[in-house]
């Protein structure tokens, strides 16, 4: 299987190779190739690109014949390239199934509709998916499969709103694999987290691992990193490759997952974060002009079910979310009783404030009570809830509903295990789940809402899962509900929430009740780490001596760096105090990081004698630092020998640094043959510049035999950098002949470097359709650059487009940014204009483009292209244009202008408006305006204006901003200056109703 893919590959290769040198030798562009073959660009662009999928027979025989290649032999190249992969038994150990078997519905692609299917007496509904609509992110998810199918892991995750067709084109992205006999694993049971963890070991080659709501698998507070960490291992071991690896997140979650943690504060997601670090693929809320047009031409081919979509939704472009059934779930919430609405109102807030996936159905009816007016309650009958969940529960357009019945399957046992006591399994209709995209409208309805006491009484009563308690207990410290946290932190904590327990010792320790704090930490499975956080409270409070004994005791219990980090700690404050006390104690417990320091600081004082001695015990406990200082004590004193022993101890380790040093001091002696094996096992051990080192030095100091000879041996071990570096080097000495020999072999041994310089060079010599291919060919390799020198030289050539195409290839924002700014000053500001709207920051872009033309007197052109730059988010043009305006007194035109930007989220319009309102006396609407500014991106909105309160004195405004922040919770708590002026106003918190909270123990 895999000798085949390889021969495919290599085919493939070689194809692109004749046809791109066939190019080069005829000196076309690929626009003018596309033109003279009577293909379209695209295609041409498609065929030639190195990771393009294989052309058609009709378009190698087309460049072949324009390009005068053996046409027959480009034929042959193409069939073996694109025959079909056998399936082989190679990944049948590993979990998933052929994925030529698998059900769309089944993985949760959203049904849109269902069709009557068999005869007349046995008429049955068979689920359908409309005609697929290709956007944008449907060409990288191809990209991904393409590299797939050619043998390399690969991973991304679509982030999109509910119901935007993120499931769907993932499957259809798949489809290819389907028929080289690839596996599709979709873990899910017994939960899909524990599924993941248990059996992502397991996965073998040329399977697609589904992680479908990838937040249940990278999300989950038990497990999400070690998943994290898992995927990462099966993405970088080549014994499962390939593998492709595709989830779906909403952009709330991305975000969360991907947000840089405070300095002093804890990092759950570090693992997740690395591993969605440009793996995420955006999907739009809405059909662009090109995906409406195909759209209407599915329609009007048949489709039944894209014609209706088109009919209700063709206005505003939300098509996938309609196909889901996305409008009427919103009527049906929008159009229920009161008590439903109450009801969906309830699970929204759960939703959102943390609790998990699936909720009780007691939890929903207790909790509903408060979000009915008097009047509603009063005329609730005895069956008022039966009658509701009866409703809610019945399907909508698209085969959902408002909320769904979650059914548990039983685990069976056998019955006379003594461990096996009957366990009561939730009935089905006791447990829902909220439609999701309800529960996103809920995210965006109900966010500056804080839930009325029911809900929160509710939760503490009826909800029993501990990670839902201590996220519901975070919501309701971010909205300054401080009574209900802390009881819902205790919940959590009797639970057995191991993180509940650290926030409530830390909290028993910021209280001063000490001795509670460390018998909480006791409790708690990591007690080190929670000693030592208790040791930074007492820190920062200025109790060195209680910190130190709490380090301490840390590391008795596990945090064998506690005493270590809390020196540290001291050491970068002013004056540092305590430090060197601290790193003995550290030094004590056998922390090697404390001996070298002390080391290093009794050398520096003289103490040669005690700094070997605790170099000596650091190196005893393993640390090869110690041994090459050392080392380098015993080449001081002269003792070369001595020296040279220690230095082979820590090279015995693999440390790399040793044996560099042990290549240099070899290769002094004349000892070639030690020096050269020693420089080749310190490159394989990370220091990569060893042999690269050892070819120079011997090229330098005159021996070039040796240094070629080394160069040789080093290319046929696998790197070609010493090999292009002695190139290099004889380049500079003039020896040109004997550096395009070297560098044709580190070329030709597919130094992508060397293919690069070796294209300068023809260059240089004036073969410029030689250099062009080698630059091709180095591009291929993966050098970026040879991309970019590329580019320059079809700019040189005025050929704009294909330059265009070759930074788009590259991925050059900055690049296309520089080709506009050209194509501006050489007079083409039509073109300018036209790349700059294609350019990823084209608000950026443009708003440079109107400060050209400004600076050239052309104010009219200036005006309308800051008015484009405004629309696509560019803040430094809003206020360019908005200062414009003021200056010449047009003060309605300025602030029409932040209003439209405002509409468009612009979060400086937003704040600029708010301040606006407030200075007008419009409190209301500038507290509103400060919270949408802040949600949009700028947190410290809501600050800013409580502090123009201040400065006059409006104690109640104040207030009244303070508790529209503290409903609107995490959306404006990024700042903590809120929560400080909040505990300043009202120290026991406030009361669901807003009300301030009285004193409580």
């Amino acid at each position: 299987m895999q000798g085949e893919q390889e021969a495919a590959g290599e085919a493939l290769s070689e194809l692109r190779r004749r046809l791109e040198d066939g190019q080069a030798r005829a000196r076309l562009t690929r626009t003018q190739l596309a033109s003279k073959s009577q293909i379209s660009r695209t295609t041409v662009y498609e065929a030639l690109r190195s990771d393009g999928p294989v052309p058609s027979p009709e378009t190698v025989a087309a460049l072949a014949s324009v390009l005068k290649l053996p046409v027959k032999e480009l034929l042959e190249l193409r069939r073996r390239a694109a025959a079909p992969v056998r399936p082989t038994a190679e990944n049948a150990a590993g979990p998933g199934r052929p994925l030529s078997t698998c059900d769309p519905h089944d993985l949760e692609v959203h049904p849109a509709g269902a069709v009557a299917c068999g005869g007349e007496r046995n008429t049955r509904e068979r689920l359908v998916l409309p005609g697929y609509v290709r956007r944008q992110h449907d060409g990288v998810l191809a990209d991904a499969v393409r590299e797939a199918a050619a043998g390399h892991s690969g991973m991304l995750v679509l982030v999109g709103t509910s119901s935007t067709g993120k499931t769907r084109a993932c499957w259809e992205a798949v489809q290819p694999l389907a028929a080289l006999g690839w596996q599709l694993w979709h873990p899910f049971d017994p939960t899909r987290a524990e599924a993941a963890l248990e059996d992502l070991h397991r996965v073998g080659p040329r399977t697609v691992v589904w992680l479908n709501e990838a937040q249940h698998y990278l999300g989950d507070p038990t497990y999400g990193e070690r998943i994290a960490a898992a995927v990462h291992h099966l993405l970088s071991t080549r014994e499962h490759a390939p593998v492709l690896i595709l989830g779906t997140l909403w952009p709330e979650y991305a975000d969360r997952y991907t947000a840089l943690p405070a300095p002093d504060r804890p990092d759950p997601h570090s693992r997740v974060r690395e591993l969605l670090s440009a793996r995420r693929v955006p999907v739009p809320d809405v059909f662009g002009k090109e995906a409406l047009a195909t759209a209407k031409e599915l329609a009007e081919a048949g489709d039944v079910l894209m014609a209706d979509a088109l009919s209700r939704a063709g206005d505003h472009g939300r098509i996938a979310q309609d196909l889901a059934g996305a409008p009427e779930l919103l009527r049906r919430y929008e159009d229920g009783s009161p008590p439903a609405r109450a009801v969906l109102e309830a699970a929204m807030d759960a939703r959102r404030l943390g609790v998990g996936p699936h909720l009780p159905q007691a939890f929903l009816t207790d909790a509903a009570l408060d979000y009915l007016s008097e009047s509603d309650y009063q005329q609730l009958s005895d069956d008022w809830a039966e009658a509701v969940y009866a409703k809610l529960t019945q399907p909508v357009h698209g085969r959902q509903a408002p909320l769904i019945r979650i059914r548990h399957r039983p685990r069976w046992q056998p019955p006379l295990t003594p461990a096996c006591d009957p366990v009561p399994m939730p009935q089905p209709w006791q447990i829902f789940r909220l439609a999701d995209y309800l529960d996103q409208h809920g995210h965006a309805l109900r966010r500056a809402q804080c839930p009325p006491a029911s809900f929160w009484h509710s939760a503490h009563t009826h909800l029993t899962n501990s990670d839902d308690l201590s996220r519901l207990s975070d919501a309701a410290r971010h909205k300054h509900r401080l009574q209900w946290a802390h009881l819902l932190l205790l919940r959590a904590a009797d639970a057995g929430n191991t993180r509940a327990l650290r926030q409530l010792a830390l909290m028993r320790e910021n209280t001063g009740d000490r001795d509670g704090a460390e018998a909480l930490a006791g409790q708690i499975a990591d007690a080190g780490n929670t000693l030592f956080e208790l040791a930074l409270i007492r820190e920062d409070a200025g109790n060195r001596q209680g910190a130190e004994a709490l380090a301490a005791k840390a590391v008795d219990a596990g945090n064998a760096d506690a005493v270590y980090r809390l020196a540290e700690l001291r050491q970068r404050a002013r004056p540092p105090m305590g430090v060197e006390a601290l790193m003995r104690r550290a030094a004590s417990t056998g922390h090697t990081a404390a001996m070298l320091w002390l080391a290093e600081r009794h050398g520096q004082t003289g103490e040669r004698r005690s700094a070997e001695a605790l170099l000596r015990q650091a190196a005893d406990a393993g640390s090869t630092d110690a041994l090459r200082q050392l080392a380098k004590y015993r080449e001081d004193d002269g003792d070369r020998k001595g020296a040279e022993a220690l230095l082979r101890q820590a090279a015995d380790t693999g440390d790399p640094g040793a044996l560099y040093q042990l290549a240099e001091w070899r290769d002094i002696v004349g000892d070639r043959a030690a020096a050269e094996a020693l420089a080749l096992q310190a490159e394989r051990a990370g220091k990569s510049d060893a042999l690269r080192w050892l070819v120079e030095y011997r090229e330098t100091s005159g021996d070039q035999d040796g240094a070629e000879a080394l160069a040789l041996r080093a290319a046929k071990a696998g790197s070609t950098q010493a090999l292009h570096r002695l190139a290099l080097l004889r380049y500079n000495a003039d020896d040109r002949e004997s550096s395009d020999s070297l560098m044709r072999q580190a070329a030709e041994a597919g130094n992508a470097d060397a293919l690069h310089q070796l294209a300068l060079m023809r260059m240089f010599a004036g073969d410029q359709a030689s250099a062009e291919a080698l630059m091709r060919r180095a591009a291929n390799a993966g050098k970026i650059e040879s991309l970019y020198q590329l580019a320059e030289w079809r700019q040189g050539a005025r050929d704009w487009e294909d330059a265009e195409a070759l930074l788009r290839q590259a991925a050059g924002t900055a690049a296309l940014y520089r080709l506009a700014r050209r194509r501006d000053m050489a007079g083409d500001q039509q073109g300018a204009e036209a790349l700059a709207l294609r350019v990823y920051d084209r608000g950026n872009t443009l708003f440079r483009l109107a400060v050209w033309r400004l600076r050239a007197g052309n104010g009219e052109d200036a005006e309308a292209l800051l008015r484009q730059a405004v629309s696509a988010g560019s803040t430094g043009a809003l206020y360019r244009l908005v200062g414009h305006y003021r200056r010449a007194g047009n003060w309605d035109r300025a602030n029409a202008l932040l209003r439209e930007a405002a509409d468009t989220g612009n979060a400086a319009a937003i704040h600029q408006l708010a301040v606006i309102q407030e200075h007008a006396g419009q409190q209301d609407d500038a507290e509103a305006l400060a919270l949408r500014a802040a949600e949009a991106g700028r947190p410290r909105s809501p600050y800013e204006l409580i502090l123009i309160r201040h400065a006059v004195g409006d104690k109640e405004g104040i207030k009244a901003m303070l508790r529209r922040a503290a409903d609107s919770g995490d959306s404006v708590f990024a700042w903590l200056e809120l929560e400080r002026w909040m505990t300043r106003v009202w120290p026991y918190g406030l009361d669901p109703d807003g009300s301030p909270t009285g004193p409580w123990r």
